[in-house]
């Protein structure tokens, strides 16, 4: 175990957080409990001294892949997706600021009227004056999921490690729910994640990592803690690099 004092591992992380993390126990929208919990999680974080910027998804609210399968013009649907994203962002932030962070929403749709429009160098600008930078909107382009958007602002930013928050410790050669021997991996290499297609994120966000040597690091983010061990050097989860 690494000792409550130890220092941080990283000067800089992104954090992937998907939209169903934040429904707790809730069939749609955003559980507060679980809300406020991440957000106490992320500024104890910021109090070590580590930069932290966020993507989150927006599956809890609205999911545009699955209303282009059912007919719905997918740039339509994915633009609504989009949106999605930026409500969980707001969320958080005003979550963060509640328990006295500070945080900034950064979209890559101009909506002026309730956060800033992306820009990378006031978004590493706001992360050096200690500001937690959510990115809503994804990308701002259709076709691309908001784990391509997490390793996209991470590269941008540059980042030390993507951190995937999941509904499992890792990654494992099987779905540990439905295969009880299913086995954990300790760390992985990215074109065994693709050669074996374990999934844990899209195609183009893992060659997008491998490319730029970003390892990624896959948690449980309902293991509360987990978050802050792995900023402390604890070996939690999954580790991707090349």
């Amino acid at each position: 175990m690494t000792d409550d004092n130890a220092p941080a591992r990283y000067r800089r992380i992104l954090v992937k957080l998907s939209g169903e993390a934040l429904l707790g126990d809730e069939d749609y929208g955003i559980d507060p409990a679980i809300l406020k919990r991440i957000a106490g999680e992320i500024r104890d974080i910021t109090l070590m001294g580590v930069q932290v910027a966020v993507v989150l998804g927006g599956g809890n609210i609205f999911r545009g892949a699955g209303l282009a399968r059912a007919g719905m013009d997918r740039v339509t649907a994915d633009h609504m997706g989009m949106l999605a994203t930026v409500m969980n962002a707001l969320a958080l932030q005003d979550a963060l600021e509640s328990l006295g962070a500070y945080a900034r929403v950064m979209s890559a749709l101009r909506i002026n009227e309730v956060c800033e429009d992306y820009i990378r160098r006031r978004a590493v600008r706001h992360l050096e004056k200690g500001r937690v930078v959510i990115f809503g909107a994804g990308t701002g382009n259709p076709f691309f999921t908001t784990d391509t958007a997490a390793s996209l602002r991470a590269i941008e930013i540059d980042a030390d490690v993507l951190l995937k928050a999941t509904k499992v410790n890792g990654i494992y050669d099987a779905d540990p729910k439905l295969n009880p021997d299913a086995k954990r991996y300790s760390r992985l290499t990215f074109d065994k994640v693709l050669e074996d297609r374990l999934g844990v994120m899209d195609a183009t966000a893992i060659v997008m990592c491998r490319e730029n040597n970003l390892p990624l690091q896959v948690f449980n983010l309902f293991n509360a803690g987990d978050l802050t061990r792995i900023v402390r050097g604890e070996d939690v989860g999954t580790v991707v690099s090349t």
